[in-house]
């Protein structure tokens, strides 16, 4: 018998999580659960930003990449690896390709607020001068981004019949990363090489991933079955997906 796999990702509410009401939270937890092993994508709504941070965002990422390319490649560090700061046109690829995605796109990453040594772990951000606003709105996207994670994770502990905690020393100051993306419009076709796409196949490797912006055309999942599905959200949605580091810290 053929396995009935969803066309579709589900939509869930964190505030159900958040609620305090035992019902609503369990309720949560079981279609996360479910989601994540039929399909391991959801749309989440309530997730903490509001729109008024998710509009100066936006404003402070799209300043930054319309400023000219010597402005923009100027903070972009070689020597950090793509770390932090600015990573410019084609230098990423998905495994097993060796041509250059048509993106560019920029790195914030943690900023540990107490004495933990994993402060020294990390490389100190960049900002832009040229955008006064850039720190400010990507972090607070970045902490309440943070803060959303840490309750998926907490209700896929529950899932998996563990602790709720079971993660949250795991993710502590963890090694996260802010990545605005600007998908550049092409001027020249015929300059662009002919197997070259926007972001390759990949599967993500850390334990969960966050997507602002996905109500956009352009997203697609694979299916067990090997079957690509186009993916939306609404406006007000972030898509949550799992990925390699969770499916080995929960060995399957």
């Amino acid at each position: 018998m053929a396995e009935n796999l969803p066309d579709h990702i589900p939509s869930l509410d964190l505030a159900d999580f958040r609620s305090g009401d035992p019902a609503r939270k369990a309720k949560f937890v079981k279609e996360l659960g479910d989601a994540y092993q039929s399909i391991g994508f959801i749309a989440l709504k309530n997730h903490g930003l509001s729109d008024a941070q998710t509009k100066d965002l936006y404003a402070d990422v799209q300043e930054f990449f319309k400023l000219p390319e010597p402005a923009k490649q100027s903070y972009e560090v070689p020597e950090l690896a793509g770390q932090r700061g600015y990573i410019s046109k084609g230098k990423e690829h998905a495994k097993g390709r060796n041509t250059g995605d048509l993106k560019e796109f920029y790195h914030v990453g943690q900023e540990v607020l107490d004495e933990d040594p994993a402060q020294h772990n990390y490389p100190a951000n960049i900002w832009p001068q040229e955008v006064p606003r850039f720190a400010k709105s990507t972090m607070q996207a970045y902490r309440t981004l943070e803060a959303a994670g840490q309750d998926v994770l907490r209700a896929i502990a529950l899932y998996l019949e563990l602790p709720e905690n079971y993660f949250d020393d795991k993710v502590k100051n963890g090694n996260s990363i802010l990545r605005p993306i600007h998908y550049f419009p092409i001027e020249d076709p015929e300059a662009v090489p002919a197997d070259a796409v926007r972001a390759a196949e990949h599967g993500d490797i850390n334990l969960i991933t966050l997507l602002m912006g996905a109500s956009a055309d352009g997203l697609q999942v694979k299916r067990r079955d090997g079957e690509w599905i186009a993916i939306t959200a609404l406006p007000d949605q972030i898509v949550v997906n799992v990925g390699d580091m969770l499916q080995r810290l929960t060995n399957g």
